[in-house]
């Protein structure tokens, strides 16, 4: 079995404090990948043995905002390399081909790499549509979307096209995957959970480099979770709400969610199958092969937090 831990990395927007797992009758460890601030707990139980895995993650989050109005002569800077390995290619997410040309006309008229950003997010609010039939949070197959001009999906599809449209003209950009841990404090019953039972709340959000200010965070895909599922349901893109969402979410988060990495094309420790495309649900597997992790009749696992005081 596979759990994806908190974040790697600090960030602006969070602190990973603690991971600390057990597999009775079995072993487990925890491989790291930094430069996605990625951590798997890998575990392996014999066979006869009930296999079941627990994690415990604490963090400490902050809500993030950058402001775009003013350049920032000390916003964080990033290495080169860091920037180039956010601008390649992946498997989900090409930069050539109908991607490279749907990013060269969303931006065709933007001067900066700021209103390039914005373009490409202001197009995805009003091309993308959240498909509620979509299973988990969707595969984030970014050519087929736009060779299929299927644009609906979910969190890991739109904001994979986000990101892949960023890094086609030139931006360095990455999906976020995480999980909603606490109720919206802003009015959103979409944007939040209800219970402290989090185990369907996964969710993918996208952050973008722009040299004067730093990695910015932007989440087009709730615009479009805003419109459909925010009560009563079924809102048009000029409702209070939802414009007030997509003003916020170029520039900002609520941090009622935790995040896990930034990783593409995870092989899995120990696997005998391919790679998964992100590793944002439980992933397992048996003699027989792997278990859609989706699939709730025959792979179980709850998800749950609290908020704590230090």
């Amino acid at each position: 079995m596979w759990l994806p831990a908190a974040l790697g990395i600090e960030t602006p927007f969070q602190k990973s404090l603690s991971n600390t797992f057990h597999a009775d009758g079995g072993a487990a460890r925890m491989v790291e990948n930094k430069a996605d601030g990625l951590g798997i707990i890998a575990a392996e139980f014999p066979s006869g043995v009930k296999p079941v895995l627990t994690l415990t993650s604490r963090v400490a989050t902050k809500n993030y905002a950058v402001d775009l109005s003013r350049p920032g002569e000390t916003a964080p800077k990033a290495d080169r390399a860091q920037l180039d390995y956010f601008c390649r290619a992946t498997k989900m997410l090409p930069t050539d081909g109908i991607v490279k040309a749907t990013a060269t006309e969303i931006t065709s008229g933007a001067r900066t790499d700021l209103e390039k950003a914005r373009a490409i997010y202001e197009w995805i609010v009003e091309n993308t549509f959240r498909n509620p039939k979509t299973r988990g949070c969707g595969v984030g197959n970014i050519r087929f979307m736009l060779e299929s001009r299927d644009l609906g999906g979910k969190c890991a599809d739109l904001n994979a096209l986000y990101v892949g449209l960023a890094r086609a003209a030139g931006l360095p950009a990455r999906d976020v995957y995480g999980i909603r841990i606490a109720k919206s404090e802003l009015g959103y019953k979409s944007l939040g959970t209800s219970s402290e039972n989090i185990t369907k709340a996964q969710h993918c959000r996208a952050e973008v480099y722009i040299a004067s200010y730093g990695w910015v965070p932007v989440d087009p895909a709730d615009v479009r979770k805003v419109v459909l599922e925010e009560p009563p349901g079924n809102r048009p893109l000029d409702d209070a709400m939802v414009k007030k969402a997509r003003a916020r979410l170029f520039g900002s988060w609520e941090m009622n969610w935790m995040a896990f990495n930034f990783a593409h094309d995870v092989a899995l420790p120990g696997s005998t199958g391919a790679p998964v495309g992100f590793l944002m649900y439980p992933q397992a597997e048996t003699s027989d092969g792997r278990i859609d992790s989706l699939d709730a009749d025959n792979f179980k696992y709850e998800i749950t937090s609290r908020e704590t005081t230090a």
